[in-house]
């Protein structure tokens, strides 16, 4: 026994001494130098023709906008990367930028990979008739303006300002009649295209005013913004553009029956709005009987406009800023139990009594939210303690939250009134804009149309 246990122990140490000579080997033969990390591998220069793009290596996107009329589809950058670093696709490389291209540059075992998005300019920046603003879909190359009721449309002198480079005919200034839509032709020394422009007068229905920060329409740049105001525009012949300058410099707004203001650039609300005489000029508004639409961060205006005591806005705020990534699991979705009959909600594709979905699983999202915590924050306990506290109504909270005393997400206000003149809409899950359509865009868009529209006509109705 003595001679075996001697000998077990005796293999056992050779092996714990070959075992610690292998690790001495291979620390003794590890090469560090095989691992490179203070290296840089940002783009230090992207240029198309010899015009700079701009680059964000916070965000790892290129932009670059060229000329009008520039054909994107084959054209060879000039880049300059860190010495060292060596990038795919290749310097003098002809690309079709046509839809966006991913570039990679690395060193070592270090890269970064770049969306590259080559942009040109669109030839009309802005349609004017008595200083209103037209809006332009340049996909579908239509100018479309309503002007006051009553307006000849015989002999109307728009003010039209192109892009460098670009003609416009008639010109700017032409006196000309709009009775019938009017063909207005575009060109720069490689393009020629027609808009059509088509300017009448009200039509029965609400006049909705889209309110922004952007000085025109075709200025705004927020996509989320853009594919709001083109929805709106499209469907609301009556529709037209509203800016805080607009209302700073005193324009009426008694003609107008809703103003909508879908705010998704920024967490904090723009300066411009919070301006004494912008609030007071909507408070006075809303006094004499006009309606708000507020959604996602404008949201937060209720407490600047007096709609709810102070302190009692939304108190859980946030937002991702790209890059971001793609819903997994479930699709988002809302709970609107116990008012399933509420017009808001009419119409709705659900998925159970109740319930809707609004972004569908593998869409690119912000989740842009501008909501009420209940039980967590805020000492209002449950639904009803938030509506004793803030005069709203409470109308839709996440989808799990039946009882709707965990969230708000959807709400009126004053709550329990027949004059409801504020509805907001502040969840994450209200997103137009599909940042990256790889996976394909989001299935439950049209939810998001009709809950628009619904609110729209409700607040009209009261």
């Amino acid at each position: 026994m003595k001679n075996i246990l001697t000998k077990n122990i005796s293999v056992i140490v050779s092996t714990i001494t070959l075992f610690a000579c292998l690790i001495w080997s291979c620390e003794d033969n590890f090469d560090e130098s095989a691992f490179v990390t203070n290296v840089s591998v940002n783009m230090e220069s992207f240029a198309v023709n010899d015009i700079e793009g701009e680059i964000n290596n916070q965000e790892n996107l290129i932009t670059v906008t060229l000329p009008y009329g520039t054909d994107i589809s084959a054209l060879t950058p000039e880049l300059e990367i860190p010495n060292g670093s060596s990038i795919l696709p290749e310097k003098g490389q002809s690309i079709d930028f046509s839809n966006t291209v991913q570039y990679r540059v690395s060193n070592g075992n270090i890269y970064k990979t770049y969306n590259v998005k080559i942009q040109t300019q669109k030839p009309i920046n802005s349609f004017k008739i008595n200083d209103l603003n037209a809006s332009i879909n340049h996909n579908s190359k239509i100018i479309s303006l309503t002007l006051p009721e009553g307006t000849d449309l015989t002999s109307l002198e728009p003010t039209i300002e192109v892009t460098e480079g670009v003609s416009i005919t008639p010109a700017s200034g032409t006196v000309t009649d709009f009775s019938n839509p009017v063909i207005y032709t575009v060109s720069s020394a490689t393009l020629t295209e027609e808009y059509t422009a088509i300017v009448t007068t009200p039509v029965d229905g609400p006049v909705i005013a889209f309110l922004g920060t952007s000085a025109s329409l075709q200025s705004i740049t927020n996509p989320d913004e853009i594919a709001a105001s083109d929805w709106l525009f499209e469907n609301y012949p009556g529709a037209q553009y509203l800016s805080f300058t607009d209302i700073s410099n005193g324009t009426s707004l008694a003609d107008i029956d809703i103003i909508w203001w879908h705010y998704d650039s920024a967490i904090n609300l723009p300066t411009i709005a919070l301006d004494a005489s912008v609030t007071s000029a909507l408070m006075n508004y809303q006094a004499n009987g006009g309606n708000l639409l507020l959604t996602t961060f404008a949201s937060q205006y209720l407490e600047a406009l007096n709609i709810i005591p102070s302190g009692k806005g939304p108190n859980n705020v946030f937002g991702d800023f790209l890059p971001n990534g793609f819903i997994d699991g479930n699709d988002w979705g809302m709970s609107f139990v116990g008012h399933e009959d509420h017009p808001i909600f009419l119409g709705l594709e659900t998925f159970a009594p109740g319930k809707a979905n609004l972004l569908e699983k593998g869409t690119f999202r912000l989740n842009h939210t501008a909501w009420w915590f209940l039980p967590e924050w805020g000492g209002y306990g449950d639904g009803q303690g938030w509506r004793d506290q803030t005069g709203g109504n409470n109308l839709a909270s996440e989808a799990w939250d039946d009882g709707l005393n965990g969230r708000v997400t959807i709400a009126e206000f004053p709550g329990g009134a027949t004059n409801i003149n504020t509805v907001v809409i502040s969840m994450g899950a209200y997103d137009w804009f599909n940042e990256n359509d790889t996976n394909g865009n989001n299935g439950f868009l049209d939810n998001i149309k009709i809950l628009t529209a619904n609110s729209l006509a409700y607040l009209a109705d009261n």
